[in-house]
């Protein structure tokens, strides 16, 4: 078992660049030295060191960095002002309904736009405002309803369920009760 190694990533990629050339040009021998080597440096599994040896750094993905943001602050507060307007519907449902929902916003006096801002909110995609609305919470909403389901209401309120074949009628079950007794006292079985 590999002792536990603390070099940091950059001494590992240091290292590797200056193995990767040597090694694919080694000999079988050469490279198995090479790799123990290696392995035991790093810390590497053995098949990863490999990997790392053969195609060196050139197929290591590079760090993705942000994007700086496409919507500014007052577009996404907008976003989030008609978001509450619209009783928190989804982002679906919200961007149809959105150019009135601004051009209300904006009479009533709570909403202040731009041109470019308001051009920017209304060509948002439903992906986007989805993310955006995700970061927002939606507050709970309690105090719909006064009263609370009983034991003794529910089994009083009948529930038409519309699958065939699971509930049977009462004349039914007479009618198969009467066909048993009437076989059996006969010494039978009952065949439809």
């Amino acid at each position: 078992m590999p002792q536990q190694v603390s070099h940091t990533f950059r001494a590992r990629r240091a290292l590797l660049r200056y193995l990767a050339p040597r090694y694919q040009q080694a000999s079988s021998v050469q490279k198995t030295l090479l790799l123990d080597s290696f392995v035991e440096w790093t810390g590497y599994s053995r098949k990863y060191a490999i990997e790392l040896l053969n195609h060196g750094e050139h197929d290591q993905q590079t760090i993705q960095r942000r994007r700086s943001p496409q919507y500014r602050q007052e577009v996404q507060q907008a976003l989030f002002l008609a978001w509450k307007a619209a009783h928190y519907v989804c982002a679906k449902r919200l961007l149809p309904s959105l150019p009135t929902l601004v051009t209300l916003l904006e009479q009533h006096g709570h909403l202040c736009l731009t041109e470019e801002e308001r051009r920017q909110l209304l060509a948002m995609s439903v992906s986007t405002a989805e993310r955006y609305l995700r970061t927002q919470r939606k507050p709970r909403l309690q105090g719909l309803s006064t009263t609370t389901p009983g034991l003794l209401c529910k089994s009083q309120i009948p529930v038409r369920t519309f699958s065939n074949g699971s509930r049977t009628a009462p004349a039914l079950w007479k009618w198969t009760w009467w066909l048993i007794v009437v076989s059996t006292s006969m010494g039978g079985f009952c065949t439809p």
